[in-house]
């Protein structure tokens, strides 16, 4: 019936007359326009700090520019992943979604591009895609396209969103105060807000919902690999283990490279201890309660900022498939922990397809497709909160004494 197409955030492909690819496409973590970025960020600042926004050193926004930079007069469009592949589906043009176009420099806010900004680096705007609303029709699936990938044609092409935001809609978090926590190799907090959030800090920042409310999420540079060091074929050991130890006899801060991002922007910060392990299962044991106290605070600095947080944290990630983390988590968060069923970015642009076609809304599509039974409940573990609260106390004791913390 439908179809969107979801890609990484940023990615761009330079093109010249007629749609003519002028060379590879530049990847989302593509530094080479980093100085530029820099000039953007100074020449739009009044827009981006109302934006709630950092423009980035590995943002599309100074690639663009890169582009024509290194393609003069060639250069025609620059297009986001989407805007390629839907553009082949439907044999034609098609704008680009503004989750995409975010990193780019499109302002959902203010439903444009940042003029004033590509015009202090001499880049025509006019280069840039039309943009419309996730979930918008961009035209349908051409004959020849049918041929060649086996869709119906006839089929609504429909506009999709980031890789990150589609996997938070996959899992069934897709309407005001809804967030879900993605524990892989780093954790991941992100919800739906009614309003946009700004943070000073700059740790947060929000796409565009597809029915006009905002997505703030953030990313921490701790995560899953604190386990990095366990062998695999250990984890469920100790997981055991550690489950049946229950509380650590003493707190820690997982974190394995220099500086933090999210909850709090700390450029020195460094992982820390307070004690000493009593054995393995004690340092794995408090390496879990690590990750669920920054999930905490990730949380409470949400909460902080004005944005509600309701019902069970969904969770997703690698690290959910763990039973004893996810308890700790719920316990240390005293909230319910739902587990998603499925958080696959294909899904996630399924839901978007589906909404306005097979469904009337995104949040039809969710309930009809990802709800209920969209994952398993985990409660609290009433027994280990207190001491699960005691500790995290001494962890947030320790991140402001080191000065990575303020009130």
């Amino acid at each position: 019936v439908a179809v969107a197409v979801s890609a990484t955030s940023g990615t761009i492909v330079p093109a010249g007359p007629g749609g003519r690819f002028l060379g590879p496409a530049l990847m989302y973590d593509d530094r080479r326009a980093a100085d530029l970025n820099a000039e953007a960020q100074r020449a739009g600042a009044a827009r981006w700090n109302a934006l709630g926004l950092t423009v980035g050193p590995t943002a599309a926004l100074g690639r663009a520019v890169w582009c024509l930079r290194a393609h003069g007069t060639g250069l025609r469009r620059v297009l986001h992943t989407p805007d390629v592949v839907g553009g082949a589906l439907t044999g034609g043009p098609v704008p680009a979604d503004w989750s995409h176009a975010l990193k780019t420099g499109y302002d959902p806010r203010a439903g444009r591009w940042a003029d004033e900004v590509f015009a202090s680096l001499d880049f025509p705007v006019g280069y840039l895609p039309d943009v419309a609303a996730p979930t918008a029709e961009a035209g349908t699936v051409s004959p020849a396209a049918a041929e060649a990938t086996g869709l119906p044609a006839g089929c609504s092409v429909r506009l999709g969103m980031t890789d990150g935001c589609a996997g938070q809609l996959a899992t069934g978090a897709v309407a005001p105060g809804q967030f879900v926590g993605v524990l892989g190799t780093t954790y991941v907090l992100k919800g739906v807000s009614a309003e946009l959030v700004r943070d000073p800090a700059g740790a947060l920042y929000s796409h565009r919902h597809p029915d006009g409310w905002w997505l703030p999420g953030g990313a921490s540079n701790t995560g899953g690999e604190a386990l990095a060091e366990v062998p695999p074929e250990r984890l469920a050991g100790l997981d055991r283990a550690a489950a049946g130890r229950g509380p650590a006899s003493y707190v820690r801060y997982p974190l394995r490279r220099e500086g933090e991002r999210f909850p709090f922007v700390a450029a020195g910060a460094r992982g820390f201890a307070l004690g000493v392990p009593e054995d393995e299962t004690d340092a794995h044991r408090a390496a879990l309660e690590g990750v669920a106290f920054l999930e905490r605070l990730a949380v409470e600095r949400v909460e902080a900022l004005g944005v509600p947080v309701t019902g069970p944290l969904h969770a997703a990630g690698g690290g959910s498939r763990s039973p004893v983390w996810t308890a700790i988590r719920a316990t240390v968060l005293d909230r319910p922990v739902l587990v998603a069923r499925r958080a696959e970015t294909a899904f996630g642009a399924a839901l978007l397809a589906a909404s306005g076609t097979l469904h009337e809304d995104l949040a039809a599509s969710a309930a009809a497709m990802a709800g209920p039974g969209a994952g398993a409940e985990v409660v609290p573990v009433r027994d280990e909160r207190a001491a699960l609260d005691d500790a995290y106390g001494r962890f947030v004791t320790g991140l402001r004494t080191r000065g990575w913390l303020d009130g």
